[in-house]
């Protein structure tokens, strides 16, 4: 069964670990991290952007998707079912399609509207049991179609956010989606102890996590952040894997073209993937 993704968050903050969100694209990606998160023992969040929600024929086909796996998979560890940077608009058709968590990305709002929205979406989120993420100050690169500098966010936009009562909070430390350019400055672990300073028991949530050095990741969680979200990294192993499958003419060999055998080694590459994350956010053990 879905939950919320609260009190795996709340033990994150409490075990000065992180819960990996791994967004998912299909049907082999939510196996891959399902069946990883139950054989590491771990807590896990499934991502699905707006985009990747469309691309998979809308929330309730996903939702069915994943409460099916849940069953058949016999999964025992606690799985929250997330949108990721979501719309005003898709929080509500997420909510309604049976999804477990929701993010509101109103950072492109005027902090006022931002509030509005949100204290909106706290009221339906908590009537159904379901955990919120909010977002202040964008975070950089390119999220389905947006693109972002990696912004700093202003501790007291946080503060403000944090204190309607949303459940993790995502802000801007100078971290980006997708690959980091070569003259990226790091992430800005001054503004994230000053969130941190601010919101107190509020686990803080950082985004773009694919990229970024091993003891970033670990410095950023001892600060306070207690859900990391991959997806490029996921994405860059799955096609790696299947460009060699194909490059070294196994498609055709026998039955080599079947979906099922060509798939299979970019699968094993996204367990791999999600594993050695598991492993750097210290989620492993902790369901």
């Amino acid at each position: 069964m879905l939950v919320s993704a609260k009190e795996m968050l709340t033990k994150a903050k409490e075990g000065h670990y992180a819960v990996g969100q791994f967004n998912i694209n299909n049907l082999e990606w939510t196996k891959a991290v399902l069946l990883t998160a139950e054989e590491l023992k771990s807590p896990v969040i499934l991502g699905v952007s707006e985009g990747a929600g469309k691309y998979m024929c809308g929330y309730k086909t996903v939702v069915g998707m994943v409460n099916g796996m849940l069953e058949s998979l016999k999964i025992t560890v606690p799985v929250a079912l997330h949108l990721d940077h979501g719309s005003y608009d898709g929080c509500l058709a997420c909510i309604d399609a049976g999804f477990s968590s929701v993010m509101f990305d109103g950072s492109h709002y005027s902090i006022e509207e931002n509030i509005a929205k949100t204290t909106e979406l706290i009221k339906i989120t908590r009537e159904k049991g379901m955990s919120l993420e909010a977002e202040v100050g964008s975070i950089g690169g390119e999220e389905d179609g947006v693109i972002g500098m990696g912004e700093c966010a202003d501790p007291d936009e946080c503060k403000m956010i944090a204190d309607l009562g949303v459940t993790m909070l995502a802000a801007g430390i100078g971290n980006i989606h997708g690959k980091y350019p070569e003259n990226w400055a790091g992430l800005s672990f001054e503004t994230l102890d000053a969130i941190q300073k601010k919101t107190g028991a509020m686990p803080l949530v950082l985004h773009g996590g694919t990229g970024i050095p091993a003891d970033m990741i670990k410095k950023a969680i001892s600060l306070g952040v207690s859900k990391i979200n991959v997806n490029t990294e996921c994405q860059l192993s799955f096609a790696a894997a299947t460009r060699k499958y194909i490059e070294e003419g196994k498609d055709l060999v026998g039955k080599g073209f079947d979906p099922r055998k060509l798939l299979a080694p970019g699968f094993e590459a996204i367990k791999a993937t999600v594993k050695e994350k598991m492993e750097l956010f210290g989620s492993v053990g902790k369901a």
